[in-house]
């Protein structure tokens, strides 16, 4: 067994206490996804509390490389946290600018060891925010009874996904346009934020769509064969969304020199067009799903079988 998973499962088995050299600090668990892979890994990672957030440092030791954990969650934002007996997923942004020296200031105020490693390599260390990956003010339905509600639930996640990008564009282009006299505007910070969020609203979606075509869609067509036109529609509609997946990315990459009156009409378009698509998978789905239990009912768990 590994030194981490030797870690992993002490941490699990005593509710997030660990002896060692860990003993008497503050660990989590992060667990990413592979960037390249796709494989779920765990790592322990020492972190440090910033108001309702939690900060993690890619020191690797003082090595002269990003640790691994750190390129799965630029290509992967939304990672699993546990905490104590605690677990949640959470929006993994790094720190840019005047925020990540900040934010590391506050890091080795709090625990020194990562100033020693800062000496040690020439690559400013990143550091990660671990924010709830749920949006400012996401209300889901407060019961799901049935698949229509699971499925309202996911489209109400990813509808207040989609505002918040958009409140953080405009967060960006006040603040761009607030800025006088010396040093540089606001740019990759909050840019690269955006970019986080937006990457987990697109990798949900995907999921999301992936989920319909495998298992959803074709187990409601073997008992309505005549909605075959409907979802052959979904499904095209599905590419088209995933066309403006990537366009949207390829979009906010260039938020820091983009001009705002046109960034912003073709972020709406965007918007539009993905809300679009979620309206017509209610009004086709719903009535479908209604009758459905969520969670599913196995055969052994029905009482009345």
């Amino acid at each position: 067994m590994s030194f981490n998973q030797s870690v992993i499962e002490e941490f699990r088995a005593n509710g997030g206490k660990v002896g060692g050299p860990f003993e008497g600090g503050d660990l989590l668990l992060l667990t990413t996804t592979g960037a390249k892979s796709g494989t779920e890994r765990t790592t322990p990672l020492g972190y440090v509390r910033h108001g309702d957030s939690l900060l993690i440092v890619g020191s690797n030791l003082g090595a002269p490389s990003h640790p691994g954990w750190y390129h799965n969650l630029l290509a992967h934002p939304v990672v699993r946290v546990e905490v104590g007996t605690e677990t949640f997923e959470a929006l993994a942004v790094p720190a840019e600018g005047a925020r990540r020296e900040e934010l590391f200031g506050h890091v080795v105020r709090v625990a020194p060891g990562y100033g020693d490693y800062q000496v040690r390599t020439t690559r400013p260390l990143p550091v990660v925010v671990l924010e709830r990956a749920e949006p400012d003010a996401w209300e889901g339905p407060r019961e799901v009874h049935s698949l229509a509600d699971k499925l309202m639930e996911v489209h109400t996640w990813l509808r207040a996904q989609l505002r918040q990008v958009s409140a953080e564009v405009d967060a960006h282009f006040a603040a761009r346009a607030a800025h006088h006299g010396p040093g540089e505007p606001p740019g990759p910070g909050i840019g690269l934020r955006i970019r986080q969020r937006c990457l987990a609203f697109c990798r949900s979606l995907e999921f999301h769509h992936s989920s319909e075509d495998a298992h959803l869609f074709p187990g409601i067509a073997g008992y309505h064969p005549h909605l075959a036109d409907t979802f052959d529609r979904l499904r095209d509609e599905h590419r088209t969304v995933a066309d403006i997946q990537g366009r949207l990315v390829a979009l906010l990459a260039d938020i820091g020199i983009a001009d705002p009156r046109c960034f912003r009409a073709e972020l709406d378009r965007m918007s539009a067009e993905l809300n679009a698509h979620l309206d017509y998978e209610e009004e086709s789905l719903l009535p479908l799903l209604a009758e459905v239990p969520w969670p599913p009912v196995h055969p052994a768990d029905d009482s009345t079988a």
